[in-house]
C-alpha cells in the first residue's frame, strides 16, 4: 500500500479506512471484587462450576484441565463475570497482561479476583480480532509504558480502559481474525504432535535402557575417566574473556536440555585465560556438577570448559560414547525422583562414581540403543524447529496485518 493511503493517530500509522478506539468506550471490561469470604482452601479439585485463574492461561487460550471448581453458592455471586465462549480474559494479577480467548466451555464458568472478563459492547468489534490486538506489540507496548521503571504487579482498571486499538472494518476484522486462528490451530497442532513424541521417546528409553537379565553392571567409576574443567579466578575479570576473537568458554549455562550445548556459548574465553581453562575437542561428552546438574552434552564445536563441568576423557572398557551419553542422561532422571523435592543439589565426582551402571556387553548392541534413540531426538529436533519457524511466522503475520501492511479486502 502506498504512503498515501495511510494516516498517522496516537498509537502509529494505520490504513485511512481504519479507525482507533478505547476500552472504555467500546468494551466491557469485569472484575469479581474481592471473594465475599472464599479462600483457595474452598477450591475443589472435581466439580459441577469451573474457576479460571491466572495459572490456567496456556498459549493464549485456557487449559480446562488445569482449572479447579467452586460450590454453586460462590459461582452465583457475581453474574458479570460468568464465562462464555469467545470472552477475552487478560491477567491482572502477578504477571500482568496475559491473554486467553475462552473456547469451548464446557460447564458454568466463573473467575478468580485476577483475572479480567472483556466484552464488546459495539457491533463493529470482533471479540477474536480483539484477541489478537492484546496478544500483540500493542498491547506489549501500552503494558511497558505503564509499568516503565516500576515493580508493578497489578493492571489497574483505572489504566486499561484507557487502552487504544486498531479497529479495521469488521469484515477484515473477521478475516484477520480467522487467518491468524488458523496459524494458532497449526502451532497447536504441532506443539500437540512435539508432545506426543517427546512422550514416545521417554517411554522408549526406560525401554531401552532398562537393564537386562544379560547386562553388565560395573559403578560408573569402573566405566570412565573424566576431570574437571577450570578456569582462571577469580571470575569476571575482563582479561579472562575476549568477546570477539576468543573460543567458546562452556559453563553449565551453555548446556541445554537436548544434550547438546546451545549453539553459542554466553562467554568466550581470551588467550590469557586459556591457560588455566581446559581444551575440549568437538565430540566429546561433558556433564553439569553444579547449578542445573546432570545436564549431558556430546559437544558439537571446540571449546574450554568450566570447572562446574566434568569431562569424560575416556573409557575402561568397550563402551559407545552415545550409548553412555544416554545411560548416564537417564541415570540423573532416577537420582533426581529419590532426591528431596526431586532436585539434585550437589554432586562430587566420588558420588558420581558410585552410580550403578548397566549396560550390554555387546557394543553392537549399545550402538543399535543410541541409534534408535538419536533419531527419535532427531525426528524431535526437527519439529522443534518447525514449531519455532511457525512461531517466528505468526509474529510476522500479526505485524503485517495488525497495522495494515498486509490487507485481506
Amino acid at each position: 500500500m502506498k504512503e498515501q493511503n495511510f494516516k498517522q493517530t496516537e498509537i502509529g500509522k494505520i490504513p485511512v479506512d481504519w479507525d482507533t478506539k478505547v476500552i472504555e468506550k467500546s468494551v466491557t471490561l469485569k472484575a469479581r471484587i474481592g471473594w465475599q469470604g472464599l479462600t483457595t482452601k474452598e477450591y475443589l479439585e472435581i466439580g459441577d462450576y469451573c474457576l479460571i485463574t491466572g495459572t490456567d492461561f496456556k498459549n493464549g487460550y485456557i487449559d480446562w484441565d488445569n482449572c479447579v471448581y467452586v460450590e454453586k453458592l460462590r459461582f452465583d455471586q457475581d453474574k458479570n463475570i460468568q464465562i462464555k465462549n469467545n470472552d477475552v480474559l487478560v491477567t491482572k494479577d502477578g504477571t500482568i497482561g496475559k491473554v486467553a480467548l475462552v473456547k469451548n466451555v464446557i460447564k458454568p464458568t466463573t473467575l478468580n479476583s485476577g483475572v479480567f472478563v472483556l466484552r464488546p459492547f459495539v457491533k463493529d468489534i470482533n471479540s477474536k480480532f480483539l484477541f489478537f490486538v492484546l496478544n500483540s506489540f500493542y498491547f506489549d507496548t501500552f503494558i511497558s509504558n505503564i509499568t516503565a521503571g516500576s515493580t508493578i504487579t497489578h493492571l489497574y482498571q483505572k489504566d486499561f480502559v484507557k487502552f487504544r486499538f486498531v479497529v479495521p472494518p469488521l469484515a477484515e476484522q473477521e478475516k484477520i481474525a480467522e487467518v491468524l486462528s488458523d496459524t494458532d490451530l497449526w502451532i497447536e497442532s504441532t506443539e500437540a504432535l512435539l508432545a506426543k513424541k517427546r512422550q514416545i521417546k521417554k517411554g522408549a528409553m526406560q525401554k531401552l535402557l532398562s537393564p537386562k537379565d544379560d547386562w553388565e553392571v560395573r559403578k560408573l567409576g569402573e566405566v570412565a575417566e573424566y576431570r574437571r574443567g577450570s578456569f582462571p579466578q577469580p571470575y569476571g575479570l575482563e582479561k579472562w574473556y575476549d568477546e570477539h576473537n576468543g573460543m567458546p568458554f562452556v559453563q553449565v549455562f551453555d548446556v541445554a536440555k537436548n544434550m547438546k550445548l546451545k549453539s553459542t556459548t554466553k562467554q568466550r574465553i581470551s588467550d590469557l585465560a586459556k591457560n588455566y581453562s581446559v581444551f575440549v575437542a568437538k565430540g566429546n561428552l561433558v556433564l553439569t556438577i553444579q547449578g542445573s546438574i546432570g545436564r549431558i552434552a556430546l559437544t558439537q564445536y571446540d571449546s574450554y570448559v568450566d570447572r562446574t563441568l566434568l569431562i569424560f576423557t575416556n573409557f575402561k572398557i568397550p563402551m559407545d560414547k552415545v550409548f553412555f551419553m544416554y545411560k548416564v542422561y537417564e541415570l540423573f532422571q532416577i537420582e533426581k525422583i529419590k532426591a528431596p523435592g526431586g532436585t539434585i543439589k550437589t554432586i562430587t565426582k566420588e558420588e558420581l562414581s558410585a552410580f550403578i551402571f548397566h549396560f550390554p556387553k555387546s557394543l553392537k548392541t549399545q550402538q543399535e540403543i543410541a541409534e534408535i534413540l538419536t533419531s527419535m531426538d532427531l525426528e524431535i529436533e526437527s519439529l522443534e524447529n518447525r514449531l519455532q519457524k511457525a512461531r517466528q511466522l505468526k509474529q510476522g503475520m500479526m505485524q503485517d496485518l495488525l497495522t495494515g501492511k498486509v490487507r485481506l479486502v
